[in-house]
């Protein structure tokens, strides 16, 4: 079965903890975290402190997708406010395997993103070592863009090399996912979805989450 990760940025954050009672009591498995530092993306959003508040209420797995410089410098920090799993960008720092064993010595699971732009192939002497592969399937930074269809390919390269490595890392995709594309997505190999605009923007949040969740798995890797 695929898992269903609400990106808390598309929430309202003036009425926050109305959002996370949302996702606790939906058919969602995981809460989608996205910090931003303004320098690796444009935008700014939150840090540990809103992360720290979050794990307070939140009952189900907290998925903190990392979109900063030199990442290194703060995972333990994040694993102290409450993160699950800590996903870094490869794209972001000079020593990805260092980073990937301070994640797990921080007592989370290890995740690597990849821009739409980064190949599969940077994940070669990683891949045996990692959680996750986060693959973007818009540019980061915003929210409320339109899927990049290239992208599948991408999804299924990355499907092929765990496979062919026996790498225990599941794919999540993360951009401008919705019913219309979610399909397509789980067919070519991705496990976790993340939806934001799709789900907070929608008059029936609950409603679409239950909908996401209840599309049907490629029977390869459903587990």
């Amino acid at each position: 079965m695929h898992l269903i990760a609400p990106s808390l940025l598309a929430a309202d954050f003036r009425r926050l903890d109305q959002a996370i009672s949302l996702v606790n009591k939906s058919e969602a498995d995981w809460f989608h975290l996205d910090v931003m530092d303004g320098m690796f993306v444009p935008n700014i959003s939150f840090g540990q402190f809103i992360i720290q508040q979050v794990a307070k209420d939140a009952k189900k797995y907290l998925d903190v997708h990392l979109m900063i410089e030199q990442p290194e410098r703060y995972i333990e920090s994040f694993a102290e406010a409450g993160a699950d799993g800590i996903t870094v960008h490869a794209e972001a720092t000079k020593h990805l395997h260092r980073v990937i064993q301070q994640i797990k010595a921080a007592g989370c699971k290890a995740g690597v993103a990849l821009n739409p732009h980064t190949p599969v192939s940077v994940l070669e002497n990683v891949i045996e070592d990692i959680d996750l592969v986060l693959i973007m399937t818009v540019n980061p930074g915003f929210g409320g863009q339109k899927f990049i269809y290239q992208s599948l390919q991408k999804i299924r390269q990355a499907y092929d090399m765990i496979v062919v490595r026996n790498s225990p890392a599941i794919i999540e995709v993360d951009g401008g996912i919705g019913l219309q594309n979610a399909r397509k997505v789980l067919e070519a190999g991705a496990r976790v979805l993340v939806a934001g605009s799709a789900v907070f923007k929608a008059e029936d949040p609950a409603g679409v989450i239950r909908d996401l969740k209840g599309l049907e798995s490629n029977p390869l890797i459903s587990v």
